[in-house]
């Protein structure tokens, strides 16, 4: 039962520490990718932004740099810790 217990619920190798330096990539290139965009739409359509696509921008932009920095610590913990 031990080494059931072991294989399953044990601690995972090092290099399943990738997942988390992938997910801190998609995450910084996600981010890039929004504020350019958004950047885009604004300059091309300045007369036309709201007061609503100002905050969606907003909250996007936040939660996609959240995610960064979430992802970003892991890897490092993950790193650091074995």
């Amino acid at each position: 039962m031990t080494s059931f217990m072991e294989e399953f619920f044990g601690p995972l190798p090092r290099e399943y520490c990738a997942y988390f330096y992938v997910l801190a990539i998609v995450s910084a290139v996600m981010f890039v990718l929004c504020l350019v965009t958004i950047l885009t739409v604004v300059i091309k359509n300045f007369k036309k932004v709201n007061s609503m696509f100002v905050a969606n921008s907003t909250f996007l932009l936040l939660n996609t740099f959240i995610s960064y920095i979430a992802n970003r610590l892991l890897y490092t913990m993950c790193v650091k810790s074995i």
